[in-house]
């Protein structure tokens, strides 16, 4: 885990501690800021895939979900709606996302999150130690995928496409 006499941003402070709750080891970087997921690649010395993308989707009940997936793909709207059994999900507001996760977009991660809600894994990532946000502009959290699917009782699945 990173070095816990850093002083971080109180936003990758909650994931370092949602992290340490869960025994999931992460590695956090800082980085410049970046406008975009290939920028935040670009400056990390990564390729886009091998950053994970966490979206928060909202379902028609008002509950929400976390979906991760590789940097050069996006999310198969059916296929998730399909093994989520729900007829509708949704892509709320930078507002909403935030009032749902404590994380403002383009930092969301499911780890410390505000609210545990459920979390899908695309299969693409499974055994792969990857690149996602921390929490906080101009940082990126270091992680295994499959301990992040362990501690967060993930499910691993067919979910994203090519982007494009």
């Amino acid at each position: 885990m990173s070095d816990l006499a850093q002083t971080w941003p109180d936003g990758v402070e909650r994931m370092l501690a949602g992290a340490r709750a869960h025994g999931l080891a992460v590695e956090v970087r800082p980085r410049p800021p970046a406008r975009s997921l290939p920028e935040a690649a670009a400056l990390l010395g990564l390729t886009p895939a091998d950053i994970a993308k966490t979206l928060v989707l909202r379902r028609s009940d008002g509950s929400y979900l976390f979906a991760v997936l590789p940097g050069d793909t996006q999310l198969a709207w059916p296929k998730l709606r399909a093994l989520v059994g729900v007829n509708k999900l949704t892509l709320p507001d930078a507002g909403e996302a935030l009032a749902a996760t404590g994380y403002a977009r383009g930092t969301i991660t499911p780890v410390g999150s505000s609210t545990a809600w459920p979390l899908w894994v695309d299969a693409r990532l499974a055994g792969r130690r990857v690149a996602m946000g921390a929490g906080d502009h101009g940082y990126s959290a270091f992680v295994d995928v499959d301990a992040l699917v362990t501690a967060y009782g993930g499910v691993v699945a067919d979910l994203a496409e090519p982007a494009g």
